[in-house]
């Protein structure tokens, strides 16, 4: 039997390669024979550019860059082999660097993520991929596109700094100081969500409240989005109104009209860089996972991307996950079946503190099953 595993990780708990190796471990019981393979997955989120990097051989490239606050952040971007790059905004300008009694978008900016791609173009890299999971801003992309040499002003020729409250003052944008650089490279933007611009499903509205925006800020904003989609139109001609164009606060708008990125779904993307479908080739049966799997599964996910390469190929796909949730069920008709760790009633805490040793019981109990089917 050859196994290929490919679960995202278990966020605060597990990561990709610990759970590659319970599995490994639990297969090598039941399956002394088997042979196991693995690659860390991700979906866009934070941790992408680390799984790449790891299933690649690659090396990571420190830089310093301005957080989402302005203040001084250690970030970086990953140097794949034959030169792409691999960039997660997160850790640049992620919701993870901004304290909880300090998060509002209107004060986050996207420009160390500007920073990072630029760093990566003046390296030499033309070919990039940007991972937009997890971001603390709502400014549009504005900041990342200040950062490459995009100019945004006020109604007294001011330029604007690029962060949230900025949105509702822009009145003339200027693309002449564009990185050359940039004109000359491709890029791929990993997203896991299709949300618009604006509106109720939009960036504000959907994502604005964990990052900050209590209802009066939120409205401010919207209205900055707004004000800032029109100038775009007229100035630009560029159409916001397009699935991810909300994506990071509205980042997804900026790389697609500045940098003329195509959007991919994270998990796909993901599955491409590791190159999964040469690894499916010779696998018997897949197993892939998250931390917990409900109907947003469907929409870019690492269990939803992994059963639908699975599915093509005519493998076999097995989801061991946290826990279910609403019409998780659905997700059946991408894999074969879905194990959830948890054995009976417990706390998030309980199921997070002892998620070592659920999957453990969880990963031996699907091989005892496989084992039946196989006998």
């Amino acid at each position: 039997m050859n196994f290929l595993f490919a679960s995202d990780s278990f966020k605060g708990s597990l990561s990709s390669l610990q759970i590659s190796e319970l599995l490994t471990r639990a297969a090598k019981e039941v399956f002394p024979d088997c042979s196991c393979s693995w690659v860390p997955m991700a979906d866009g989120g934070e941790g992408t550019a680390e799984a790449v990097i790891m299933a690649t051989g690659g090396k990571w490239v420190p830089v310093t860059v301005r957080g989402p606050l302005g203040e001084p952040v250690e970030a970086g971007y990953g140097l794949l082999p034959g030169g792409t790059a691999i960039i997660e905004m997160a850790s640049a300008s992620g919701l993870v660097l901004v304290p909880s009694e300090r998060r509002d978008p209107r004060n986050a900016t996207t420009y160390g993520t500007g920073e990072l791609i630029a760093a990566a173009l003046k390296a030499g890299c033309r070919d990039l991929t940007i991972a937009i999971g997890g971001s603390a801003t709502n400014d549009g992309g504005m900041g990342c596109a200040s950062a490459l040499g995009v100019r945004f002003f006020d109604a007294t020729g001011n330029v604007l700094e690029g962060k949230g409250s900025d949105l509702a003052k822009v009145c003339k944008i200027d693309v002449s100081g564009l990185l050359s650089e940039a004109k000359e490279a491709r890029f791929t933007v990993m997203s896991d969500v299709d949300n618009p611009l604006l509106g109720p499903d939009g960036a504000t509205f959907t994502f604005g409240p964990q990052k900050g925006a209590v209802p009066v800020i939120r409205d401010e904003l919207e209205t900055g989005m707004a004000n800032y989609a029109a100038v775009l139109k007229r100035d630009l001609n560029a159409d916001t109104d397009f699935p991810g164009a909300g994506a990071a606060g509205g980042l997804g708008a900026a790389l697609r009209i500045f940098l003329n990125a195509q959007m991919r779904s994270g998990s796909d993307a993901v599955l491409d860089l590791v190159g999964f479908d040469a690894l499916l080739e010779q696998a018997d049966l897949v197993i892939t996972g998250e931390g917990r799997i409900d109907w947003q599964s469907a929409h870019g996910k690492v269990v939803s991307g992994v059963g639908k390469r699975c599915k093509k190929a005519g493998k076999p796909c097995i989801a061991i996950v946290g826990g279910m949730g609403d019409k998780a069920e659905e997700m059946l008709s991408l894999v074969d079946s879905i194990v959830p760790t948890v054995q009976g009633p417990c706390t998030l805490e309980y199921a997070m503190e002892h998620a070592e040793e659920l999957y453990a019981s969880a990963a031996l109990r699907t091989f005892r099953l496989l084992k039946v089917r196989h006998e």
